[in-house]
């Protein structure tokens, strides 16, 4: 399995990679940078919202092995994301009770990479992230998943917010993890079509996106420390789940 990350560089390379549809992940771009082949440039991530980082020319050199770069270099996706409309329409069409996983803004790679291995173990059909501020899926992010990155759908959206119009729209219930309730993940009936949302380690939820949840749930802390690292509190959200769906399954051992 190959986890090294693949960069591109030269402006005219990156432009046809663009135009070819290629899923760029993030392009650096050396600061004060001027030209009409740049603006071409610049216009192709404007229309295709590609996340982009100016940067010191040094760190151009450094990822480019001092090649000829021309000012920008683009970091390549290792995987291709999906579009969100066909993933949910052959989710639900496959799936008795889809189960998927929004992560508002998680910014940490291992963090990520962790989240997608317990979301590919418990049966998560597909995995939503937004466009901007969210962590790449690199080398790191594929190595931390232990190649589960590779094994489930991921989709990028402009806006969480389009994603849950599109999730409520098709019969999806939205459970929000959050410690802005009183209700306990233990009380809530997980045993239907849903999708689970995970906020940012730093800032949780974004309060736009936590008003259009169906259901506010947490999980009970009986030490002193007041919160879960996101990708731990993520597994145990998707393990009670798990464990909320395979009841019946399990009666007949009783």
């Amino acid at each position: 399995m190959e986890n090294k990350t693949t960069y591109i560089f030269g402006i005219r390379t990156i432009i046809e990679a663009i135009s070819a549809n290629k899923t760029i992940d993030k392009i650096f771009i050396q600061r004060d940078l001027q030209g009409d082949l740049y603006s071409e440039l610049n216009q192709l991530i404007r229309k295709h919202k590609i996340t982009t980082s100016f940067v010191p020319v040094e760190k151009l050199e450094t990822i480019s092995k001092f090649q000829n770069h021309q000012g920008v270099v683009a970091r390549i996706s290792p995987i291709e994301y999906v579009a969100l409309e066909a993933m949910i329409d052959e989710v639900i069409s496959n799936q008795e009770k889809p189960l998927f996983l929004l992560l508002d803004h998680i910014t940490d790679v291992r963090n990520f990479g962790a989240i997608i291995r317990t979301a590919e173990c418990t049966g998560v059909h597909g995995i939503i992230v937004p466009e901007t501020g969210s962590a790449p899926i690199n080398a790191t992010t594929i190595k931390t998943s232990a190649g589960a990155a590779f094994k489930i759908p991921i989709s990028k959206v402009n806006h969480i917010k389009d994603a849950l119009f599109h999730l409520q729209a098709s019969g999806i219930n939205i459970v929000a993890a959050t410690e802005k309730t009183n209700n306990s993940i233990y009380q809530v009936n997980l045993n239907k079509p849903m999708a689970l949302i995970m906020g940012a380690e730093d800032r949780g939820i974004n309060p736009s996106i936590l008003k259009m949840a169906d259901y506010k749930v947490k999980l009970p802390l009986l030490g002193t420390i007041e919160s879960l690292n996101v990708s731990v509190a993520c597994g145990a959200f998707l393990y009670e789940t798990v464990r909320q769906r395979s009841e019946n399954s399990l009666s007949a051992f009783q």
